[in-house]
């Protein structure tokens, strides 16, 4: 088992940054590869941001390349999302989720532990 736990969102001007926190506990996190997901109100639950086991290689959504860095320290046990430039479509609950095998990042079924949310919203 992991347990996923969010922080780092809230309310931002558009062109603003944040930087989002996703602690785990349980399991070996090192061995997890992660994903940022988001969820807007009235629609489904969206890929951002992926980041392998090492570190060594991360895959983005189109809609955040260049704005959005994910990262991982696995000495703390934590994954990364700073948000540059953030835009009013931002908005929403972003969540993290931890899978073993780097296939298939962007698919959200594919991911075994979820945490609960933080929510980002940027005014205009």
């Amino acid at each position: 088992q992991v347990q996923l736990v969010e922080s780092g969102g809230g309310l931002v001007q558009a062109g603003g940054s944040l930087r989002l926190s996703c602690a785990a506990s349980g399991r070996a996190f090192s061995n997890y590869n992660m994903g940022w997901f988001r969820q807007a109100p009235g629609k489904e639950r969206e890929f951002v941001a992926a980041i392998k086991w090492s570190g060594g290689s991360t895959v983005y959504a189109d809609s955040v390349k260049g704005r959005f860095t994910i990262s991982r320290d696995n000495a703390k046990n934590t994954v990364y999302l700073q948000m540059n430039n953030l835009k009013p479509e931002d908005t929403a609950v972003y969540y993290c989720a931890a899978k073993l095998v780097y296939t298939t990042v962007q698919l959200s079924r594919s991911y075994n532990y979820w945490g609960q949310g933080t929510q980002v919203t940027v005014s205009s």
